[in-house]
């Protein structure tokens, strides 16, 4: 499978952005997105299998960030709402052969990072 993340941008604290990655090849179900902010590791944002409907998300981007899947356009999206300085990182999209996870390690397959921003 391969993955091509992209929608990030440079934005203003309170601002919205929508990052989408498209997938070719086979279709893993479980899907996440993580960022990696300057100096820091690689961590999960929010995750979700789209076969059985099911969604997690990290504690510091609950209520702000949704996770979801076109699947006509074999396309996971991450809206986030009121940004903060803080959401500042590279943002990943990647595919595990699992049914769930919330771990880094147990996603097999990365697209390349897209860079978000916030910054006033």
């Amino acid at each position: 499978v391969q993955l091509q993340a992209f929608g990030g941008g440079l934005v203003q604290p309170g601002d919205s952005l929508r990052l989408s990655c498209e997938a070719s090849g086979r279709a893993y179900s479980l899907l996440g997105w993580f960022r990696q902010p300057p100096g820091k590791e690689r961590d999960v944002v929010a995750a979700i299998n789209w076969r059985v409907g099911m969604t997690d998300y990290v504690e510091s981007v609950k209520g702000r960030f949704a996770i979801s899947r076109d699947n006509a356009k074999n396309t996971v999206y991450l809206q986030m709402k009121n940004l903060k300085p803080e959401d500042t990182a590279v943002y990943y999209c990647a595919a595990s052969p699992l049914t769930w996870s919330m771990k880094r390690d147990e996603y097999d397959y990365w697209g390349q990072g897209t860079q978000v921003t916030v910054s006033s």
